[in-house]
């Protein structure tokens, strides 16, 4: 997401881009991760370290209620925590290893046709998906395939 795109957004809504709100910003958009809250505030701490909590919270809740992020859950995988991501990217879908917890990111022309599909057959406007597939990454499935295995032996 461009920064003056966030910029516009934010005024539109009466809302300044101070120097904090552009590095959480900045963080959420160009570290390549999904980040929690928590990881949020050490990375921005480190950018500015007068940054506090409770304006890393209050931020992340005024960006997903201006509907510049999006609060994602991630199968929950790491318990209750939940990860940000900018709305302004183009649609995907989550891939998430249920062991190791690596994300990637799945764009591609499948996803727009089942969105075209539900549209039409269900007569929907469609504002918004989310789609996370669960499973086990390439490096994970080797071990859980023997994870299986001793558990059967000790069954």
């Amino acid at each position: 997401m461009a920064v003056e795109t966030t910029k516009s957004s934010l005024q539109l809504q009466g809302v300044r881009l101070t120097r904090q709100r552009k590095i959480l910003l900045d963080l959420i958009d160009k570290s390549g991760k999904h980040l929690d809250a928590e990881s949020l505030y050490q990375l921005a701490r480190l950018q500015d370290p007068k940054l506090n909590r409770v304006t890393v919270y209050r931020t992340l809740k005024m960006l997903k209620v201006g509907g510049l992020v999006d609060e994602l859950d991630l199968m929950h995988h790491s318990g209750d925590q939940h990860y940000y991501e900018t709305r302004m990217k183009r649609e995907h879908a989550h891939i998430i290893c249920l062991r190791c917890g690596k994300v990637e990111e799945f764009f591609g022309e499948p996803l727009l046709q089942i969105r075209k599909q539900v549209e039409e057959m269900f007569g929907f406007q469609i504002l918004l998906t989310r789609t996370e597939i669960g499973g086990y990454c390439a490096t994970c499935q080797p071990q859980r395939a023997q994870e299986l295995d001793e558990a059967a032996v000790g069954a």
